[in-house]
């Protein structure tokens, strides 16, 4: 049987996996990465939408926002190499936020004070103004799209927060890709088409035995294997003293051609974060949107058991549900009868919050619950788990006394117990992807 030793195992070649090798690299440890795919962010990151957003219901999730918007700015800085398939970019298109009870404005008003988010709040003359053919009625709450009511006149009028510095990656695999080359350039080694079949442990982490029999040797394994990461756990006998539980979500988004006037003089129109209908809506290059949910309680959500068994493709129904609120949104949409779109397995969190973390395995890490929400923080994440695992392995207490990150672009300082494993639940979650 080969056998292959390391400083750290990285299981999970997306977009935080990649962010994290390039980062403990730089730490100057060799540094395996496995992915059962054929290349980086093929998996769950090759299905997002990729918006960068700061409306978060913490204030460490603003600030991790809001700091890696600079580093997605600073893109080719961040990587310290130049990727042969060219970099992804960031399109900054600004976002809105459209009111609704369980995100009030106030709230997140105040945290963007705290950490220096420019904002503008708008009433419902100003929404519609500066987003042509937006209907600005309240509808709330979400009702099923086949429900007599849902087509029930507003309520009452609303408005929204506005970020402009808000916007999306026009490419996330690309992004990976970004990443893992970076990090290939600092010496790491990707190894793909491979699946981690056991975990071998003693006193602490030892290594991995992967499908094709080849043994891979490290005192340090990271978990980023998306919404296989529960599994892995399971694998390596880990997670009993977790607080918040991560399990696969079957996700869906389309994409339709963009109403009337939306994008105009050749500009992007913002990203619209819809909770009162139960959906978001994301321009995308051809004047086209894309639209994905916000999890409604009106509607079932998808667990998964076995992400290996999910359907890939876009179904009916929920093409149906979700352009259809879309449309409510903005009268104009042409809702075209044939689906089009991705299917993909979220990693979700029960309060939408990820764990960056170590395990009660020594040697033993995490990045899990990440999916949906936390693609834009790609350029930090990897820090993060470069600062948990060189504080930890020194022999640091993270439970007892929480590592810090210092932002160089911000100079907001995140406490990394926000986002660990034993946390109490976040109670000020929106219960959605929003966070």
């Amino acid at each position: 049987m080969p056998s292959t030793s390391a400083d750290a195992i990285v299981v999970g070649a997306g977009v935080i996996g990649s962010s994290a090798a390039l980062e403990l690299s730089k730490l100057g440890l060799s540094v395996l990465v496995v992915d059962k795919a054929g290349g980086p962010g093929y998996g769950s990151t090759s299905a997002s939408s990729a918006i960068v957003r700061f409306n978060y219901s913490t204030w460490d999730g603003v600030a991790t926002a809001w700091e890696s918007k600079h580093g997605w700015e600073a893109w080719d800085e961040h990587l310290g190499f130049r990727d042969e398939l060219g970099l992804a970019s960031f399109r900054r298109t600004g976002k809105v936020m459209l009111d609704v009870p369980i995100a009030p404005v106030a709230r997140i008003v105040e945290l963007f004070d705290q950490i220096g988010v420019p904002y503008e709040v708008w009433d419902p003359q100003t929404l519609r103004a500066r987003v042509p053919g937006i209907d600005s009625g309240k509808f709330w709450p979400p009702k099923p799209v086949d429900d007599e009511r849902f087509f029930d006149d507003a309520v009452d009028q609303l408005g929204g927060l506005y970020t402009p510095d808000a916007g999306f990656i026009d490419d996330p695999q690309l992004a990976a890709h970004n990443l893992a080359a970076a990090a290939q350039h600092r010496g790491a080694e990707f190894l793909y088409n491979r699946t981690v079949v056991s975990v071998e442990r003693r006193d602490r982490v030892r290594g991995v035995t992967l499908s094709d029999g080849t043994r891979l040797s490290a005192p340090v394994l990271l978990n980023a294997a998306g919404p296989w990461s529960s599994g892995l756990n399971r694998l390596a006998g880990v997670g009993g003293d977790f607080t918040i539980t991560v399990r696969p979500l079957r996700q869906e988004v389309h994409q339709v051609p963009a109403p009337s006037g939306y994008n105009q003089d050749g500009q992007f129109g913002p990203s619209i974060a819809d909770m009162d209908l139960g959906t978001y809506v994301r321009p995308a290059p051809g004047d086209f949107l894309l639209i994905g949910g916000t999890e409604p309680e009106c509607d079932p959500l998808e667990w998964i058991d076995d992400p290996d068994q999910v359907n890939s493709k876009v179904t009916s129904e929920r093409y149906h549900a979700q352009v259809t609120r879309a449309a409510r949104r903005f009268p104009e949409l042409t809702v075209p009868n044939a689906p089009t779109g991705i299917a993909g397995v979220y990693d979700a969190s029960d309060d939408w919050t990820p764990i960056y973390d170590r395990t009660d395995l020594d040697g033993f890490y995490v990045a899990m619950g990440t999916s949906g929400n936390q693609f834009k923080n790609a350029p930090i994440v990897g820090g993060f788990i470069a600062t948990l695992i060189d504080g930890v392995e020194a022999g640091h207490d993270h439970d007892a006394d929480p590592l810090r990150y210092p932002g160089r672009h911000t100079g907001n300082v995140i406490n990394l117990g926000s986002f660990s494993r034993k946390r109490p639940f976040n109670k000020e979650s929106s219960g959605t992807v929003m966070g």
